[in-house]
């Protein structure tokens, strides 16, 4: 958006609309879950994210503001298919032993895709800016994200719904809020600072520090090489430290490492601020990451299996909500 001549205003305005998109979906969607197959709704992810993202960069190119907001407001929608029902998925599918590795090779194909899409942006940028440019990777992104319909097809497994919750209509007072909310605390803090750093970060990069589009994308494929790496050593790190340390230690050293990150800016105008601000990002990338599969298993054990659904569905929405105000406060 920004090569085709939009302001950082409209950038935030603009991706404030996936997240709401997300957000007006997120509980709806968490108790129509609960007593029904969660696999058909793979599906609709699987074709709506790569649709419309293709139809926002349509959008962005032709400066179709109405498209723009469309797309963005529906591929959230769709994202929401994928983002809030596959933990419940996982954790009713899987054998209990195997729920941290589950969850944690879940966080690690995420990591996985931000690797080759960096790496593909990297690449092709550096070998042909004009022909690789930023529409054009974006397109080509597009595209093979439908890749994804072939491997939900490809799940064969006979879907597990456990046997309370078969034939039986969901309210909003079957729920244990109390518990709920009580869970849910610590992830609407974290989400707060997320939602103001997370959507800008390459915003930082280009206005304070100058960086190109292929430089960013190095950035962001060695973050998500140690994110990827870091989550596949969670089971080892869980059973040495366990939860109470493992947690909040590597959440604070993010945190620190995230504001040294944002205080170069006070000293740009030196070659080592863009340095310091390149280390601290790759240190606050997998810090931050270590604790998202710790944390979403601790979640879902303590608020139990009838709440699972719902907490997702909250965890989805208080994330999503909190990008979206944060957005439009940027």
């Amino acid at each position: 958006m920004k090569a085709e001549g939009y302001s950082d205003a409209e950038y935030a305005h603009f991706t404030s609309y996936r997240y709401f998109g997300m957000l007006a979906l997120a509980v709806s969607l968490g108790i129509y879950i609960k007593n029904r197959k969660i696999l058909p709704l793979f599906y609709v992810a699987a074709i709506g994210v790569p649709l419309f993202g293709f139809l926002i960069l349509v959008g962005v190119h032709l400066h179709y503001m109405s498209l723009i907001l469309i797309a963005h407001l529906l591929w959230g929608t769709c994202y929401t298919f994928i983002q809030i029902p596959v933990l419940p998925y996982i954790l009713r599918n899987a054998p209990a032993e195997q729920h941290t590795l589950a969850i944690t090779l879940n966080y690690v194909m995420w990591s996985l895709a931000s690797i080759i899409s960096s790496l593909i942006v990297a690449v092709f940028n550096q070998i042909d800016p004009d022909l690789f440019n930023e529409r054009n990777l974006l397109f080509a992104i597009a595209i093979i994200g439908f890749i994804g319909v072939h491997f939900v097809m490809k799940i064969k497994k006979e879907e597990h719904i456990p046997l309370s919750l078969e034939n039986k209509k969901t309210s909003i007072r079957d729920y244990d809020w109390k518990l709920i909310i009580k869970a849910l605390t610590p992830t609407t803090i974290i989400a707060i600072g997320a939602g103001f750093t997370i959507p800008f970060i390459s915003l930082f990069f280009s206005n304070v520090h100058n960086m190109s589009t292929a430089a960013i994308s190095v950035i962001n494929f060695l973050a998500a090489c140690l994110v990827t790496y870091i989550a596949m050593l969670v089971p080892s790190i869980k059973k040495k430290y366990g939860y109470k340390k493992a947690v909040p230690t590597t959440q604070s050293l993010a945190i620190i490492a995230l504001i040294i990150m944002a205080t170069t800016q006070y000293y740009s105008e030196y070659s080592i601020a863009v340095y310091v601000a390149v280390i601290f990002y790759l240190l606050r990338q997998p810090l931050m990451n270590t604790a998202a599969p710790m944390t979403s298993e601790i979640t879902m054990n303590y608020v139990g299996e009838k709440n699972r659904e719902m907490t997702s569905a909250l965890t989805s929405a208080i994330w999503s909500g909190s990008t979206y105000f944060c957005s439009v406060v940027f």
